[in-house]
């Protein structure tokens, strides 16, 4: 008898780049376990604006690459069990859509949009994204 598959995972940025420079001490044991088990699932989610987020942060002198910005990216988006979800139309609108609590940070609501269009778990520390992607009924890690 099989059990039932875990929904996917999505990932925020900051988990997003702890995980590919494997900043181990960022993630605690069982939050890596699951980022693990969701890339064996093929089941391991990264919105496009994440990719953004980063070029941004890395362009702002915020964070320091060990190659250049569009080739780290490339190799991180090969890691296996990792999908990018591209920005739809539908995930779009569904951002101007959360609660009206929710900051007005864009990629923050373009993320968490992701995870409700995606029926994804969501693995973030950003307590307010947390806030809004429970209120919208969200499972979050």
């Amino acid at each position: 008898m099989s059990s039932a598959a875990e929904p996917p995972l999505l990932l925020d940025t900051h988990y997003w780049i702890w995980f590919q420079f494997g900043i181990t001490e960022q993630v605690p044991q069982r939050l890596r376990l699951a980022i693990q088990q969701a890339a064996s699932a093929g089941a391991l989610l990264l919105s496009v604006i994440s990719v953004w987020e980063l070029g941004l942060l890395e362009a702002k002198g915020r964070i320091e690459l060990n190659s250049p910005c569009e080739e780290w990216v490339r190799d991180a988006l090969a890691t296996p069990g990792l999908a990018l979800v591209p920005l739809t139309p539908e995930i779009a609108i569904d951002s101007t859509r959360l609660t009206q609590s929710f900051h007005g940070d864009p990629a923050d609501r373009i993320i968490v949009a992701t995870a409700k269009r995606m029926r994804a778990r969501l693995l973030t520390r950003d307590q307010k994204m947390l806030e809004c992607a429970r209120a919208a009924g969200i499972a979050v890690v």
